[in-house]
C-alpha cells in the first residue's frame, strides 16, 4: 500500500528529508484539495453542458474580434463545433452571403439553421445563444 509519504516522494522525485515531515504532508494536502477543485469545476461545466445530439458550424474570421468572442464562449460551455474560416476556406464567404444576403461573421449554423449570434454595435447575444443551445448557466 501507499502512504502520502510515497506519492510525495514520487511526486517531488526525491526522497522527503526527515520522513514525512510537515512541509511534505502541506504539499500532499494541497494536491488533494486542487484535485478537489478540479473535480467540482468539471461537475459545473457538465452540469452546463448543452444539447449534444446538436450539429453546430461557426463561420468565422481570425479578423472578428466578435467571432473570438463567439469561439470563447462555445469553448466556456463545452460545445463541440466545426469552425469555417471565411478567410481560408473557398466558397465559405460565398455560403455566407448566399445564407444570409451579406458577408458578416460570425454566423451560427445549428442543425442546419443559420443564425447571427451577435447584434452589431452590441456583441453576443448570450441569452439567445444559451437559448437555442440548451445552456444552462
Amino acid at each position: 500500500m501507499i502512504s502520502a509519504c510515497d506519492e510525495v516522494y514520487v511526486r517531488r522525485k526525491k526522497p522527503p528529508s526527515t520522513g514525512c515531515g510537515s512541509s511534505e504532508r502541506s504539499f500532499f494536502d494541497g494536491v488533494s484539495v486542487h484535485r478537489q477543485k478540479a473535480r467540482a469545476g468539471l461537475q459545473q461545466l457538465l452540469e452546463r453542458r448543452y444539447n449534444q445530439s446538436m450539429q453546430i458550424v461557426l463561420y468565422s474570421a481570425s479578423w472578428c474580434r466578435d467571432c473570438r468572442a463567439a469561439k470563447q464562449y462555445l469553448s466556456k460551455h463545452g460545445v463541440v463545433y466545426t469552425e469555417i474560416d471565411i478567410e481560408e476556406v473557398p466558397g465559405a464567404s460565398e455560403d455566407v452571403i448566399r445564407h444570409v444576403g451579406k458577408r458578416a461573421v460570425p454566423q451560427l449554423v445549428i442543425d442546419g439553421e443559420w443564425f447571427q449570434p451577435y447584434r452589431p454595435g452590441e456583441g453576443l447575444l448570450f441569452d439567445e445563444l444559451n437559448r437555442r443551445l440548451g445552456v444552462t448557466a
